[in-house]
C-alpha cells in the first residue's frame, strides 16, 4: 500500500506531458476536530493518489487546509469524496484564476499540529467565535466606509505585488507579527471602526477575527473566501475589482493576475514588475522580484557574489555547500542588504561564508 509519494519532480511533469489532460488547480480548508489526524491522512493520500490529485495538504487536529490541482476530467470523482466525509460536505473550493498544469508536481499530505502556523495558544481564546463574513459586493461596500480600516493578513512578500486599494499591509514575515502590530495600532479604536480583514484564501483571517474579537475589537470583518473567491464573485457579479496587481500562491505559479496595475519593483533596479523568482545559486535560493532584463544581466541571481558561485562546476558548488548549515536567513522572502530596492534589509551572505576565497 502506497502511502507517500515516490516519483520526483521532473519524472511528474513528464508523465503530465504525456497524459495531455487539463488540470484543476483548488484549495479548501476546513476547520473541524479530526480525532486520528494519521489515519486520515492515510486514507486521504490513498484514495487521492489514484485520482492523480497533486499538492500540499497539511492535516490536523483541528482541521484540514489543502491547496491542490488534479486532471478536470476527475473533478466530479473528487468532489464526491469530500461530500463523503462528513465535516467536508458541500465545502467551499477556491478554483484558481489562472490554471497551470504544473502548478503542484507532487502529492504531500502532512500531518501537522495545525493547519497554518499562527503561532497562537488556542486554548486562550474562542476560535470559533468568528468575525462576519463579506461577499465581494458586500466588502466593496465597507473598504469605501470611512470607519473601516482594511487590513492584509498576509506577508510582506505577499502583499508587495498586489493588494486592495487603501490596505493596510504590515511589513512582516510570519501571521503571528502582524496581530500584535495591528493590535497595538489599532488600541484606541476597537469600539469605532470597523475591522475589515482579507488573506488568500480566507484562512489565517479565520483565526485572526477569533483572536481580535478575543481582544476587545467589536466590529470585526472578514472577506469570505479570500482573494481568490473575490476575484471570482468580482468576474461573475461584474462588479468593481478594487484590488490592485497580482495575488500571491504557494505554488509553481508563484502568483495568479488580479488587475492589470504593477504595485511593485524590481528588488535590483527598481523599474515597475512584480513577478518573482528563485536565486539561481542553490545555496541561496532567495525569493525576490526581478525583471527581465536584471535577469538576464545577473544570470537569474539576486547578486554577483551568488553569480560568481553558480557560475562553477556543479561538484564543486556542493563542496561549497558541505558541512554549512543554512541559515533561517537564507529562506527570507526578499530581505538582504544587496537588493536596493527592498526595505528591511539584511546580509543573508554573512552565516554562509561561501565565497571559497575568504576561507
Amino acid at each position: 500500500m502506497q502511502l507517500y509519494n515516490k516519483l520526483s519532480a521532473k519524472e511528474r511533469s513528464e508523465l503530465i506531458d504525456e497524459a495531455g489532460k487539463n488540470r484543476l488547480t483548488l484549495s479548501f480548508y476546513q476547520y473541524a476536530k479530526i480525532g486520528n489526524p494519521q489515519v486520515f491522512r492515510d486514507h486521504l493520500f490513498i484514495t487521492w493518489n489514484a485520482l492523480d490529485v497533486l499538492g500540499r495538504i497539511y492535516v490536523a487536529h483541528e482541521g484540514i487546509n489543502g491547496q491542490l490541482s488534479l486532471p478536470a476530467d476527475r473533478f466530479n470523482e473528487f468532489k464526491s469524496h469530500l461530500d463523503s466525509i462528513s465535516f467536508l460536505e458541500g465545502i467551499r473550493l477556491n478554483i484558481a484564476v489562472e490554471q497551470d498544469n504544473k502548478s503542484f508536481l507532487k502529492l504531500k499530505v502532512k500531518v501537522r499540529d495545525k493547519i497554518v502556523a499562527d503561532g497562537l495558544n488556542d486554548d486562550t481564546f474562542d476560535v470559533t467565535n468568528k468575525g462576519i463574513h463579506l461577499g465581494a459586493e458586500q466588502f466593496n461596500v465597507f473598504i469605501e466606509d470611512e470607519n473601516t480600516v482594511l487590513v492584509d493578513m498576509r506577508n510582506h512578500y505577499e502583499s508587495e505585488i498586489g493588494h486592495f486599494k487603501n490596505a493596510v499591509t504590515p511589513d512582516v514575515d510570519t501571521f503571528r507579527d502582524s496581530l500584535d502590530i495591528i493590535e497595538a495600532d489599532l488600541k484606541d479604536h476597537k469600539e469605532d471602526k470597523n475591522l475589515v480583514m482579507y488573506c488568500t484564501g480566507g484562512i489565517r483571517c479565520e483565526k485572526a477575527s477569533a483572536y481580535f474579537k478575543h481582544k476587545g475589537f467589536k466590529n470585526v470583518y472578514q472577506l469570505e473566501g479570500g482573494i481568490i473567491e473575490y476575484s471570482r464573485q468580482v468576474k461573475e457579479k461584474n462588479l468593481d475589482n478594487k484590488f490592485l496587481g497580482q495575488n500571491f500562491v504557494f505554488d509553481d505559479r508563484r502568483a495568479e493576475r488580479i488587475s492589470e496595475d504593477v504595485v511593485a519593483n524590481c528588488h535590483q533596479c527598481g523599474q515597475p514588475f512584480d513577478v518573482h523568482t528563485n536565486c539561481a545559486n542553490e545555496a541561496c535560493h532567495l525569493l525576490f522580484i526581478q525583471c527581465d532584463t536584471c535577469k538576464e544581466k545577473m544570470e537569474n541571481c539576486c547578486s554577483t557574489a551568488c553569480m560568481e558561485i553558480n557560475r562553477l562546476p556543479y561538484e564543486e558548488q556542493k563542496e561549497l555547500r558541505k558541512g554549512k548549515g543554512n541559515s533561517n536567513d537564507i529562506f527570507k522572502k526578499g530581505r538582504a542588504d544587496h537588493l536596493p530596492f527592498k526595505k528591511d534589509l539584511r546580509n543573508i551572505f554573512e552565516t554562509l561564508n561561501l565565497n571559497k576565497h575568504e576561507e
